[in-house]
């Protein structure tokens, strides 16, 4: 068998380490769309049409090796390590390509890792705990009772 059959990080890792080139041609051609609004001569520069092929190139793969790899793995697995690493990979390419970050206060800074970690941990947790079932009577006697509040948890005098 080969590796790409028995591991699923082969094709993620391919997809997401190509993820920031689309992301950053995305952007840069974003900027051109509005330097063509302010009617700047952005036709006349050759990085207009790298961006483009860069963009058609790392979208065309990108989409290839995820088509591969939602073929042999199962979709939830393959969806939540491609979210992860992509969302990762394009956000380290952030903070060294654009430098966004230099001009954030820390407080934001903070927010937004802390955003992500909590994206990470919520597909973490939606993935290990898919094949638990919990009722809501299981819960519902699960919760002690407490004589001084009524069903609907309010209290009694």
């Amino acid at each position: 068998m080969l590796l790409t059959q028995t591991n699923i990080l082969v094709y993620i890792s391919i997809c997401s380490l190509i993820g920031p080139f689309s992301v950053s041609s995305v952007k840069g051609l974003g900027i051109a769309i509005k330097d063509m609004l302010y009617q700047k001569p952005v036709f006349r520069n050759p990085l207009l049409y790298i961006l483009t092929v860069v963009l058609v190139l790392a979208v065309s793969t990108q989409i290839n090796y995820l088509n591969k790899s939602l073929d042999v793995f199962n979709t939830s697995l393959v969806t939540s390590i491609y979210y992860v690493s992509f969302t990762t990979t394009v956000v380290i390419c952030s903070i060294i390509l654009f430098k966004e970050w230099n001009s954030m206060e820390l407080g934001d800074i903070i927010g937004t890792l802390s955003g992500f970690f909590t994206i990470i941990i919520g597909i973490f947790f939606l993935h290990a705990f898919k094949n638990v079932s919990i009722t809501w009577n299981q819960l519902a006697v699960s919760v002690k009772k407490d004589p001084n509040f009524d069903d609907y948890g309010l209290l009694v005098k």
